[in-house]
């Protein structure tokens, strides 16, 4: 079912800052190393919370680590658990042996491995960007340990959208940002070189708000991963078909898209027609980061979709 979030007047800095102190103070986190698939991952997580399953978070960029969801997503750890880590060879998680032969599915097998190594019978899985894609295979792998799914701003079900992604994020590039891109796009990005790779995203990143300003105040932290500069150009370059394996992805699924995403919203309504249990929220006037550019439309409703079904106590109105 399609159900768009309404038009609003769009949220401004301050607006932000205000809707995120009336939260109160953002949870702290404790971190452990643990050992999945032959790889000691770092894992973050706030406290348990009884009745209520936990939610792992699943950051997207495939260059960069977990913080690119934290603090952003610290508002869903209120009344449950929340589980970030870094993916194989980002961030402090450690270097597969052969970064050059990493692949997304290597990120998608470690997810139910990551809850097992855990001890979590059963947990819910956000995933945003590229890893809303990690978070669908994953789940595939793991469909008796995954409850929910959320996608957020997710990529397609195949690599289709590509191209259109790369036309809108140019057209609403301008300078030495849209110089860059151009220049990239036309080759280097199709290469594990972890440098181009970074140089690039850094270049289109203006391009994934709907308003350009946001950028200069939510910057992505640097990252120059070999491991996910493979897996990257690797899909670039051959692009990818996953029809198949998410037609058989039967857990309850929520897919929310920015309307205003360089990432044609079209991918979200393929994906929702494609699972087969999936409802669509559309948010109007935001981006390729709700969470940024529309926090107070996003949470409640990521929040009631997860509460459906749990035994703990009813989930505290904002």
């Amino acid at each position: 079912m399609d159900v768009p979030l309404g038009y609003v007047v769009r949220m401004t800095r301050d607006d932000f800052i205000a809707y995120r102190r009336s939260l109160g103070r953002t949870p702290a986190l404790d971190r452990m190393t643990v050992r999945v698939r032959g790889l000691d991952l770092a894992v973050w997580t706030s406290p348990p919370v009884a009745g209520v399953p936990p939610l792992v978070l699943v950051n997207g960029g495939l260059l960069y680590d977990h913080a690119l969801l934290w603090p952003a997503l610290s508002p869903l750890a209120t009344g449950r658990q929340v589980i970030l880590y870094d993916q194989r060879g980002r961030g402090a998680s450690q270097v597969p042996p052969t970064p050059l032969d990493a692949r997304i599915e290597d990120d998608a097998e470690d997810i139910g491995a990551l809850r097992r190594a855990l001890g979590i019978r059963q947990w819910d899985v956000l995933g945003h960007s590229w890893g809303g894609g990690i978070a669908m295979l994953g789940c595939v792998r793991d469909l008796a340990g995954t409850r929910r799914l959320v996608t957020l701003n997710a990529v397609g079900p195949t690599s289709a959208w590509m191209e259109e992604l790369h036309a809108n994020a140019l057209s609403r590039l301008d300078g030495e940002n849209r110089a860059t891109a151009v220049r990239l796009a036309a080759g280097a990005v199709r290469q594990p070189d972890p440098a181009a790779q970074a140089e690039y995203a850094r270049a289109v990143y203006p391009a994934w708000f709907a308003d350009s300003s946001f950028a200069t105040y939510f910057t992505p932290p640097e990252a120059a991963s070999p491991t996910g500069a493979a897996v990257l150009a690797r899909l670039r370059r051959e692009g990818y078909d996953w029809l198949e394996q998410l037609r058989a992805l039967s857990t309850h699924a929520l897919v929310i898209h920015g309307e205003r995403d360089a990432l044609p919203v079209m991918v979200a309504t393929e994906l929702a027609a494609l699972l087969p249990r999936a409802r669509l929220t559309l948010i109007s006037d935001a981006g390729h980061m709700p969470f940024w550019e529309a926090p107070e439309r996003l949470f409640p409703v990521v929040s009631d979709f997860l509460a459906a079904g749990t035994t703990g106590p009813p989930r505290s109105k904002r």
